[in-house]
């Protein structure tokens, strides 16, 4: 048995406050998403949003907060981690009180701009502080509870979304994240440590711009593609500047000798797998929570409260296995998990694909909703810590932008594909009536048909998650993870 000295216990208090702080973070935009997916109806309603507008309020936030992180991470690198992580959390608190104050649905998609900006200041650095923080054999305890406290924000967020959106007024989705925010700028400031910077070198502007630009105009044209279709200039305009895009890329990051995107440390097998492995988990699960809240709200006529009630399963779920998992961590690999948990993944939305249906039992949902949350939980967890242990320190920072930009796309697609198989079924004059939540209403027939939505959107899902199994499979580590420096 090894002997804990002084230091090895004091290292682990100070873990476990960074985690404290970091999971708060984590809290703060897990709330802020899930809260406007289940009130998106009523923020249409207020404003008479179309179709196209409605679908930008949510992925305003994806786009620019997926296409920056690799930024961040780079800039935390060079510039400060603590720096860059609090200066997201007063940008995200700022952003989120202007949002309430939206006098238009235009000025509502520009705030929420800012919020990806700040959340991706925050997303791109809480992973590597905890990771810093913490002795490597305590790694995947730390990560378990960091990633079960997503499932907080998720089981809360829902809910809360649901009885805001009917009692206080949408303006309140927003403004509930302000005092959490304050609360996390003033204890990340008071119990954060500044951490080591590397030597000033100087930013890679042009591959900023490569990359921005890159990603900016894929998700840009895959969103678009399911509310204009693929023959749409702006789909055809942002593949093509993709197209061009990807190789200048990879010339500008070769020839930088400080490339924002090193490409070198992705060459491997593992790392590759892992992270194709986590976008295929992100566009699995990520839409399940939207998904189902409209299910609730335009087929079967209910409220947004009640909505959000009926996908507590999913967060719960996650809550449950993440920290079970996390205590795991020391007996069962990560790799094992990672495993484990996508094949959970996709024996839950197997479950909804098959019992899909207007009339099915909602204990056959809870189910399937619960079996897809215990996997994802797993997965995250065992994903997160095989990649943060197999890297050295000094590329933390944009090896982890990367993991989470790459998750980021998965939810993206997730979104637009979703929502196009869906409304594809009612054909477009009904599109706006699924997206505010009243189709139940208008037409049974058409009801009818968006339960084939339904069956089909959760049949890609669950083909995407068994994809995931895969190639988590096939990550598998061939050698020893290789140490970090401790700091």
């Amino acid at each position: 048995m090894v002997a804990v000295t002084p230091h090895d216990a004091t290292r682990l208090r100070y873990a476990w406050r960074v985690c404290a702080v970091t999971s708060l973070g984590l809290v703060l935009i897990g709330i802020a998403g899930s809260t406007l997916n289940v009130a998106l109806p009523a923020v249409v309603r207020h404003f008479q949003a179309g179709p196209l507008e409605s679908g930008w309020i949510l992925l305003a936030f994806l786009l620019v907060n997926t296409a920056s992180l690799v930024f961040f991470g780079r800039v935390a690198d060079l510039l400060g981690r603590r720096e860059v992580y609090l200066a997201g959390f007063a940008l995200f608190t700022l952003a989120s009180l202007l949002a309430g104050l939206s006098p238009s649905v235009g000025f509502l998609i520009a705030m929420r701009v800012l919020q990806a900006v700040g959340a991706a200041m925050i997303l791109a650095n809480g992973t590597v502080i905890i990771t810093d923080a913490f002795p490597p054999e305590r790694l995947s305890q730390g990560m378990g509870v960091y990633i079960g406290t997503m499932s907080v924000a998720q089981l809360a967020g829902p809910t809360v979304g649901g009885l805001i959106a009917e009692t206080a007024g949408w303006q309140w989705i927003f403004w509930v994240n302000v005092p959490a925010g304050l609360l996390a700028l003033g204890v990340g400031a008071a119990i954060l440590r500044r951490m080591p910077r590397r030597p000033r070198q100087p930013v890679d502007a042009l591959g900023n711009v490569l990359v921005f630009a890159a990603l900016s105009a894929l998700l840009l044209a895959l969103s678009e593609a399911g509310s204009r279709g693929p023959g749409s200039p702006v789909v055809i305009v942002g593949v093509a500047v993709f197209v061009v895009a990807v190789p200048l890329i990879v010339v500008a990051e070769r020839r930088s000798a400080n490339p924002v995107l090193d490409l070198r440390l992705f060459g491997g097998r593992l790392l590759a797998c892992a992270n194709l492995a986590s976008f295929c988990n992100a566009l699995a699960r990520s839409a399940l929570i939207l998904v189902v809240a409209l299910y609730f709200q335009a087929a079967r006529g209910v409220g947004a409260f009640e909505a959000g009630l009926s996908v507590l399963p999913v967060p719960v779920g996650i809550g449950l296995a993440s920290p079970i998992v996390g205590m795991l961590g020391r007996r069962v690999s990560p790799y094992a998990l990672s495993i484990g948990g996508a094949l959970l993944s996709a024996a839950g939305l197997g479950t909804l694909m098959v019992t899909a249906g207007a009339g099915t039992p909602y204990w056959v949902i809870g189910i399937g909703l619960f079996v897809a949350g215990c996997g994802s939980g797993t997965f995250l967890t065992g994903n997160t810590t095989q990649v943060m242990t197999a890297l050295p320190a000094g590329s933390l920072g944009v090896v982890n932008g990367l993991r989470v930009m790459v998750m980021n796309v998965g939810i993206v697609i997730s979104v637009g594909l979703s929502l196009t198989v869906l409304t594809a079924s009612v054909g477009p004059e009904l599109r706006a009536q699924v997206y505010a939540g009243t189709l139940s209403t208008l037409s049974p027939v058409a009801v009818g048909q968006l339960m084939d939505g339904f069956q089909r959107a959760y049949a890609v899902l669950f083909a995407v998650a068994l994809a995931g199994a895969v190639l988590a499979a096939l990550a598998r580590p061939q050698s020893a993870p290789a140490s970090r420096a401790s700091t």
